[in-house]
């Protein structure tokens, strides 16, 4: 019966890491189509969308089935129930890439991102492919210093936010006002993004450790603490 039930887990830690993997790809594409002012590809990103979400109902339903099947106590609990959270935040994570889809096709066939802003975004967007792949190894290992290092990742990503209020708030900006709120917009979803890939890195260290306290307040500083 224990053997089953780890069989069990085992297959939503995969079906956690095939998400991680849809939403890199989401990501990459949406941000090629903001830049590039694809429409194709802007669509494809909208549409897959529903593949994340149908893959994140799937964690849910073996994870309900998981708790009335197996009545799971103390740590086995805890790894259904953290699992369930972090479908939830990598699934976010999904609706952000096709946030920034949608924002190529609405302003298509003209480009979203003012000249001025595109080093900074495509450099957001390697960032979060970075940190989305860090999600899926992290979650694949339950790897508390993969954990801890995403929050690194992440200040990468919020210096980057900061940097483009900068720019927009510098008086040589040139995009205009709606070019501004596009960027202000633009720029708010990859900082989210980053901030539910910090989320899961949280739950990983609650998963292993059993600790509430968060990846930046350093919970893990040696593996030999777990």
């Amino acid at each position: 019966m224990r053997d089953a039930f780890h069989e069990d887990l085992d297959r939503i830690s995969d079906e956690l890491v095939q998400m991680t993997g849809m939403v890199q790809q989401a990501m990459s594409r949406a941000t090629t189509a903001l830049l590039q002012a694809d429409l194709s590809v802007a669509e494809s990103v909208i549409a897959g969308d529903d593949d994340i979400d149908e893959l994140r109902r799937s964690v849910d339903d073996s994870a309900v089935d998981l708790l009335a099947r197996q009545q799971p106590v103390a740590t086995d609990l805890r790894m259904v129930v953290t699992a369930m959270h972090m479908a939830s935040d990598i699934e976010r994570m999904g609706d952000l890439a096709r946030h920034i889809a949608k924002a190529a096709r609405r302003r298509y066939p003209e480009n979203a991102v003012p000249e001025q802003l595109r080093p900074v975004l495509s450099e957001m967007e390697r960032v979060a492919e970075s940190l989305v792949v860090k999600t899926g190894q992290a979650i694949a290992n339950k790897d508390v210093l993969a954990a801890a290092d995403l929050q690194r990742e992440d200040d990468k990503m919020d210096e980057l936010h900061r940097r483009v209020f900068a720019i927009l708030l510098d008086p040589s900006w040139q995009g205009g006002t709606a070019g501004a709120v596009d960027a202000t917009l633009l720029s708010r979803y990859f900082e989210r993004f980053g901030d539910h890939a910090v989320a899961v890195a949280n739950r990983i260290v609650y998963l292993v450790t059993g600790s509430y306290g968060s990846v930046d307040e350093g919970v893990v500083t040696d593996p030999q603490a777990v």
